[in-house]
Formats: structure tokens, C-alpha cells, sequence
């Protein structure tokens, strides 16, 4: 792998993480996601093959790009995935690949997926109450999450980390339940404050269930949380450890504290479009250059572009925010 200039903006961000979506389509309907009626999902002809999306990733990680997540919509309805991530697993440069699902599936590819490489998990889990679960994923399905969970662990995967969007009104009883959850099963767990990125336009700041609330409930119930030292200044979460030694916990604030300042991520859509923010107004097609033959210093070109037309935030705490024409499922997680 010869070594070009890494990718850095004009902020002097330095980009070293890929985000990239594998499909757009989900086998449930979370409402902060996707719609729950008439999706309109990408024809397959423009999804993205398993050759192109790995032929981006050996033009990126000269750049300094060596740590890969993959996404969806549910990236385990993507066919084959296993052989996806046994291709970018050799691909020379990259240190970690993760995977990002709703677990619904997980119970029967958790071993496929450990077998060809996958190093990291994270599962949604909003809540441990079926009717709260369809409520948010209007579809059944809790159990089926559950068990792949039980699987991920049965297969080797460690430190899986549980993803929970807080919603006020919604998720504040379950701050407790999953808290102990995690602390039982030696997971991670995470909370995210509530985006607006729901395709049917329904978010309002009053829903966005804070950090620090949140942080409140855990020490009420469980006592003190000892701030954990941070191993890279890009993560998206605020770290802290149970001060009984029950593990460890995250807060995750995009509205109320956000991070951007270092964000070290860009994201690439199923379709092949870059964006160099989950809430960005504007993407850069690569699909258009992997498909017309472009050289790989086109393409190289192309991300350098992305990354320094990078804002210094999302902007969301702002009144000047725009809101993404598109919604979570259809950028990727």
C-alpha cells in the first residue's frame, strides 16, 4: 500500500474512519428511521457491489483510512455479507471492521460473520418490553433481537455494545432496565440522544431525552459514574464507569453536546453517494466515477473534495439548521 497525504479539512480534522452503508432496506420500521408504510427503496441495480465498495476502500485506506463500519438500513438483509467482510478484511491498511444492525437476524449469521473476519458489534436495543419495542419498530421482533445478541456472544464476538435512542415519553423507563441489562450480560450500552433524521418529519427537540437526564437516572439507581478516559479524542461517545465495578456505560449528545468538532468519520450511501456528514445538504457521487472508469486518482480526487468542504458542524443546536432531504435509512447509520 503506498501512503498518500492523509485526509484532513479545513479544520485540520483528520479522517480516518469510513462509514458504509450496504443496503437501504430493513426488515422493520422504526419511526425515527424510515417511514412505516411505502418505502421507496433503491432499485438493486444501484446498490453498490461488493466489488466496487472494495475497490473504494483500497483507494481510501492509502489515505490514512483503516477503520470501517458497516451499515444499513439492516445491513444483514444484504445478501452474502459474510463474503463482504471477508473481502475488506484483506484489504492491506484496515485495522477494524464493525457492524451496526438491529440484531433481528443476527441469531443465525453471527457465526458466518465472526468466521470471516468482523471484529465489532453494536445492537440496537431501545427496550427490554415487546409493546414499547413495536412502538418504535412497528413490527414485532424483540425476541428474535435477544437471541442474536445470545449468538454474537456464543460465537466470540466481546464488548458488544447495545445502541439505545432515548425518546422522552417513550424510552424513559427503560434507561434502568437496560442499564442493569448490559451490566448482566457484559455488554456495553449506549445511549443516543433522539436526531432529526425520521423520514416522516415528526422530530421536535422536546423529544430529545438528554444525556445528562439520562446520566441522572443511572446514578440515582445505581450510584456514582467515574468519567472513563477517552482512547481517541473521535469517539462519539461520553464514557463512564460504574463506580461498584458493574461495567461501563455511554452517552452519546448530537443535539445537546455535539461532537463535531472530532469527527474523524465520512459515510458512504448504498447508492455510492459520499458524504462527509451524517446531516449534510450535499454528497459526492461516486458511483458515477467507479462505473465510468475512473482512475484511482480521480477517485482519490473525489474524497479529498468531500473531506475539505466539510462544515465545522451539524448545526442542529442552531437556528440555522437545515434539516436533510434524506432519513437515516437512506444515509446509513
Amino acid at each position: 500500500m503506498n501512503s498518500l497525504a492523509p485526509l484532513v479539512d479545513r479544520l485540520g480534522r483528520v479522517h480516518t474512519s469510513l462509514r458504509i452503508s450496504v443496503t437501504d432496506r430493513c426488515n422493520i420500521r422504526c419511526f425515527y428511521c424510515m417511514p412505516n408504510e411505502n418505502v421507496q427503496f433503491r432499485p438493486r441495480s444501484e446498490i453498490l457491489s461488493f466489488e466496487e465498495i472494495v475497490r473504494f476502500v483500497r483507494t481510501v485506506t492509502p489515505m490514512g483510512v483503516d477503520k470501517l463500519r458497516l451499515t444499513g438500513g439492516e445491513p444483514l438483509v444484504r445478501a452474502d455479507l459474510p463474503e463482504l467482510v471477508r473481502q475488506l478484511v484483506a484489504v492491506p491498511g484496515i485495522r477494524e471492521i464493525a457492524l451496526t444492525t438491529n440484531g433481528m437476524l443476527l441469531a443465525d449469521q453471527a457465526q458466518p460473520l465472526r468466521e470471516a473476519g468482523l471484529q465489532r458489534l453494536n445492537v440496537s436495543l431501545d427496550t427490554l418490553d415487546e409493546a414499547t419495542f413495536q412502538r418504535i419498530a412497528r413490527r414485532p421482533g424483540l425476541d428474535s433481537v435477544l437471541a442474536g445478541i445470545s449468538a454474537a456472544q456464543r460465537a466470540g464476538f466481546g464488548n458488544i455494545r447495545l445502541n439505545a435512542v432515548a425518546i422522552r415519553g417513550i424510552t424513559d423507563s427503560e434507561i434502568v432496565p437496560l442499564a442493569r441489562f448490559a451490566r448482566e450480560h457484559d455488554c456495553e450500552l449506549r445511549f443516543i440522544e433522539f436526531m432529526p433524521l425520521d423520514a416522516e418529519n415528526q422530530w421536535d427537540s422536546s423529544q430529545v431525552l438528554s444525556g445528562e437526564e439520562i446520566r441522572a437516572v443511572l446514578e440515582a439507581e445505581f450510584g456514582p459514574l467515574v468519567p472513563a478516559p477517552r482512547d481517541n479524542p473521535s469517539q462519539p461517545a461520553v464514557d463512564y464507569r460504574y463506580a461498584d465495578g458493574g461495567g461501563s456505560v455511554g452517552l452519546i449528545h448530537p443535539v445537546s453536546q455535539p461532537f463535531c468538532g472530532d469527527c474523524n468519520r465520512v459515510r458512504l450511501t448504498a447508492e455510492g453517494q459520499l458524504r462527509n456528514c451524517l446531516f449534510s445538504t450535499v454528497e459526492w457521487d461516486v458511483r458515477e466515477l467507479l462505473r465510468g472508469g475512473a482512475s484511482a486518482d480521480q477517485i482519490e480526487q473525489l474524497v479529498r473534495d468531500c473531506v475539505a468542504a466539510k462544515k465545522p458542524g451539524h448545526g442542529i443546536d442552531s437556528a440555522e439548521f437545515v434539516k436533510p432531504l434524506r432519513a437515516m435509512f437512506q444515509i446509513g447509520g
